[in-house]
């Protein structure tokens, strides 16, 4: 797993699937506003001039070296939802990614579950 204080380090990283397949590179690590323990990571990918950030859970993360691999298939990440490189998380569209990957999500109307890194 990603421990919080070593977040910056792993930024620009190839983030791999659980095959090892190149999905993209680590952009940011979002933690839980609870326990500051990181929750997901928002992966940059796409073509240089179109590239969109997807989200996968880095909660079974393994940093290697150059490499953070992810317990999830490439196509699954891809299909995420995502962001436009520039865009911010609206704190209401945080059920979606967790929903997305069948993972709880509860937060109150309007309350940040996820703070980026």
């Amino acid at each position: 797993m990603i421990q919080s204080a070593d977040i910056r380090e792993w930024r620009d990283r190839d983030v791999v699937d659980d095959e090892g397949r190149k999905i993209g590179a680590l952009e940011s690590v979002y933690v839980s506003t609870s326990t500051d323990e990181p929750q997901m990571a928002t992966v940059r990918t796409g073509a240089p001039m179109r590239h969109r950030l997807v989200f996968v859970p880095v909660d079974d993360a393994i940093v290697g070296p150059g490499y953070v691999k992810v317990s999830y298939a490439r196509s699954l990440v891809k299909k995420a939802p995502s962001l436009g490189v520039d865009d911010v998380l609206p704190a209401e569209e945080e059920g979606a990614i967790f929903q997305y990957y069948g993972k709880a999500y509860q937060a109150s109307a309007g309350e940040r579950r996820l703070a980026r890194r």
